[in-house]
C-alpha cells in the first residue's frame, strides 16, 4: 500500500479519492486545494498547499489534478522531495517541460505516472495486442473521436477554459487520450496539421478540433475533439486484412462498458459488448506497483517525452493553420 496526496481536489480529483477508497494498493490519506469548498466533504485530511504535502512524511507519492501549466514545476518539487509522482494528462504543454520533469524523476530515483486510463480498458488492450500480433495485417489508419460537453457548465473564468492554463482546449481537455493512443499503435509522430475552431461556444482556447498525424514508416491518425457534442467516443484501427472498431457507451468518468466490431477479409463484421472496466483506478494501481519496484509501469517515458511533443506540435499548426514538424526525439531536446 502506498499513502498519496491528491493535489487538485476539483471535479477529477474529487473521481480519484472515490475511485481509490476501494484500492488495496494505493490509499489516498492528504487532500490538497487552495480553496476551503474544495477541501470540505472530501473524508481526508487536507492541507491549502502543495509544500505542506511534500513536508508531510506521511505522504510517499503525489497525485497532480491541477492546471497544466503547474505540472513540470510540481513534478520537479515532487521528486527533488522524494515523492513519486502521478500527474494527470496532459504531462506539460511543452517538450522542453517534459523533459525537466522526467530528468528530475529520474535523478531522484522516484517514478513518475500518466493519466491517460484509456490504455488500461480492456478493449483497447486487446487492440494494442492484435495490432501487436499483426491479426489486422498492417496497421494502416488509426481513427479516434473523443468528444463531450461537459464544459458548457463551467464558468467563463474557470482554467479549462484558458488559452494560457489549457491551449488547445479540446486537445488537453480529451484529444490528447486519442494522441497517446495512436503514439502506442503507431510510435513517434513526425509531423501534424491541426485546425482549431469556436464555432459554438465562447470558449477563449475553441471547441473544436481536428488533426492529422504523420507517423514514422508513414501511417496517419486521424482525430477529432469536440467540446460541445453530446459525449461521443469511439477508436478504430484500419489495417490491411481488416480492422477493429472500440465505441464506449458512456464518458470515462461514469464508464457503461464499450461496443467493439471486429471484422476480417472474407468474414461478416462480428461484435462483442465488454463490461465497465476500473480503468482509473487501474492505472494509479500500475503506478503504485511501478513506485514500489512491484512492476513495470507500462507507459514508458519516450511515450510520455513523444505525447509532450505532439502537444506542443498541435499547438503550433493550431495556430499557424501549416504542417508542423514533431520536434525533439527520445531523450532529446525540443
Amino acid at each position: 500500500m502506498i499513502n498519496v496526496a491528491v493535489v487538485g481536489l476539483g471535479w477529477w480529483g474529487r473521481k480519484i479519492v472515490a475511485d481509490l477508497a476501494s484500492s488495496t494498493e494505493i490509499r489516498p490519506v492528504l487532500g490538497v486545494d487552495p480553496s476551503a469548498a474544495a477541501r470540505a466533504g472530501t473524508g481526508l485530511r487536507t492541507v491549502s498547499t502543495f509544500e505542506e504535502a511534500l513536508a508531510d512524511d506521511e505522504v510517499e507519492a503525489v497525485v497532480l489534478c491541477t492546471p497544466h501549466a503547474r505540472h513540470a514545476e510540481q513534478i520537479v518539487a515532487a521528486a527533488t522531495a522524494g515523492r513519486h509522482v502521478f500527474c494527470e494528462k496532459p504531462l506539460t504543454t511543452t517538450g522542453a517541460e517534459a523533459r525537466a520533469a522526467v530528468a528530475a524523476v529520474e535523478k531522484a530515483g522516484v517514478q513518475l505516472g500518466i493519466g491517460h486510463e484509456r490504455r488500461f480498458e480492456p478493449a483497447v488492450q486487446l487492440l494494442r495486442d492484435m495490432c501487436g500480433h499483426g491479426d489486422l495485417g498492417l496497421p494502416l489508419v488509426f481513427e479516434g473521436n473523443f468528444s463531450q460537453d461537459k464544459f458548457l457548465a463551467l464558468p467563463p473564468d474557470n482554467w479549462r477554459l484558458s488559452a494560457t492554463d489549457a491551449p488547445v482546449g479540446p486537445l488537453s481537455a480529451t484529444g490528447i487520450h486519442l494522441v497517446d493512443l495512436a503514439i502506442a499503435v503507431f510510435g513517434r509522430p513526425v509531423e501534424v496539421w491541426a485546425r482549431l475552431g469556436t464555432h459554438a461556444t465562447n470558449f477563449a482556447n475553441g471547441d473544436t478540433l481536428t488533426v492529422t498525424l504523420g507517423f514514422e514508416g508513414g501511417r496517419t491518425a486521424l482525430l477529432t475533439a469536440i467540446l460541445t457534442t453530446p459525449f461521443a467516443g469511439r477508436v478504430t484501427v484500419l489495417g490491411s486484412q481488416g480492422w477493429m472498431e472500440i465505441r464506449d457507451r458512456n464518458h470515462p468518468e461514469s464508464p457503461r462498458g464499450w461496443d467493439v466490431t471486429t471484422v476480417f477479409r472474407g468474414g461478416e463484421p462480428s461484435t462483442e459488448f465488454y463490461p465497465p472496466h476500473p480503468s482509473v483506478r487501474a492505472n494509479l494501481e500500475a503506478f503504485a506497483a511501478a513506485a514500489e519496484k512491484r512492476a513495470d509501469y507500462p507507459v514508458s517515458y519516450d511515450e510520455m517525452l513523444a505525447n509532450a511533443d505532439t502537444f506542443e506540435a498541435i499547438t503550433r499548426s493550431a495556430r499557424s493553420g501549416r504542417v508542423e514538424p514533431v520536434s525533439g526525439g527520445a531523450g532529446g531536446g525540443s
